[in-house]
């Protein structure tokens, strides 16, 4: 089975100077976890997450280690400070891509390998699609359920 074969066109993205305000709106209206950045040339320059988001609000490692402590609530609130921001403020450096043609099995490895939940598909770097783990494993699911004409066993 290809990448062609399962991923989703209709992608929602953004750009280097959106809001992270609309990014979060966007992801839970959508109920998706990720949004492509694109450039004016819809070529594909990176992805933000809820995780990234997420991320930007925890205090460094070696922050926590010095103070001994910190308030964690107080950070919270502070959420709306991180909804100031633009995706170029949090976007992390590396971008992972899959072509239509491409093995889901290959889309899927790489998200393991690089613990990342969706991949953008692109064809040079235009973005086309995306895939996520869910999408790949629905996929397989479905296949060996057609296979054995319904009947999987269930796991006790």
């Amino acid at each position: 089975m290809l990448v062609k074969d399962i991923m989703n066109t209709n992608v929602k993205v953004a750009t280097l100077t959106t809001p992270i305000r609309e990014i979060a709106v966007t992801m839970c209206f959508n109920k998706i976890s990720g949004v492509p950045i694109i450039n004016a040339e819809n070529e594909i320059i990176g992805i933000i997450s809820e995780k990234d988001v997420l991320n930007s609000m925890y205090p460094k490692v070696d922050e926590y280690m010095q103070i001994g402590s910190y308030d964690f609530e107080q950070l919270e609130n502070e959420y709306t400070d991180i909804l100031n921001l633009q995706v170029k403020d949090i976007m992390k450096p590396g971008l992972f891509t899959v072509t239509p043609d491409d093995p889901i099995l290959k889309a899927v490895s790489i998200m393991c390998l690089k613990k990342i939940r969706r991949i953008p598909v692109a064809e040079g770097k235009k973005l086309v699609g995306i895939v996520s783990v869910g999408d790949v494993h629905k996929a397989i699911f479905q296949k060996h359920l057609d296979d054995n004409n319904g009947d999987l066993k269930a796991v006790s």
